[in-house]
């Protein structure tokens, strides 16, 4: 079996555990999303180096379980997109999700618009980091990777729009304060879900 069907039948058998019921369709635009990254990945270094099956679960169906906290047609501001992730799972599984993606490297911006392209979706992509642009107007602001996370805690916390949901992953001690949900599979990585004021 090749890498994608690998990915593919791992995304399948695994999904229940993440309380996921993915389509088909769902399904196949994920592993397209797979297939062009690993392509990328050489020379942008978005992700570690990975087995099909780790990317499946610890990138894709962790990134998939922010749908749960996110209402029809909400609007999102994911920071740091870099790959992608957690961001574009998400728009594959749910097309009425407006978002848009804050990354400050202009050649993953570029795969970014590719990776949207390749699945068919739109979004607003900001080649900036977030501290250089006023927040946009939505009500979620997600955050999977972005260097010196921790210290740039109180920024991004500070920097997301009044009253907007955080959907923040980390490890344990990242958001002590926060409402924090354990991955499936893990005893040390959590969604972190903060509600600013």
């Amino acid at each position: 079996m090749n890498e994608p069907e690998t990915f593919e039948q791992t995304l399948s058998s695994r999904m229940a555990s993440y309380d996921l019921a993915l389509s088909s369709e769902t399904l196949t635009q994920l592993t397209e999303y797979y297939r062009l990254l690993t392509r990328w990945n050489d020379r942008l270094h978005l992700v570690a180096p990975c087995t099909p099956e780790e990317f499946a679960t610890r990138h894709v169906l962790e990134s998939l379980l922010l749908l749960k906290h996110l209402p029809r047609d909400a609007k999102i501001a994911d920071v740091g997109s870099g790959a992608g992730l957690p961001i574009i799972p998400c728009l594959i599984a749910r097309a009425d999700l407006e978002a848009t993606l804050i990354e400050s490297s202009q050649k993953k911006a570029v795969f970014l618009r590719e990776a949207l392209n390749t699945i068919g979706r739109s979004a607003t992509i900001i080649a900036r980091r977030f501290e250089e642009i006023e927040a946009p107007a939505v009500s979620f602001v997600s955050c999977r990777a972005l260097d010196q996370f921790t210290a740039k805690l109180p920024e991004l916390i500070e920097w997301a729009p009044k009253g907007s949901t955080l959907l923040l992953f980390g490890g344990t001690g990242l958001l002590p304060e926060a409402k924090r949900i354990l991955m499936p599979g893990s005893d040390q990585r959590f969604l972190f879900v903060l509600t600013t004021d």
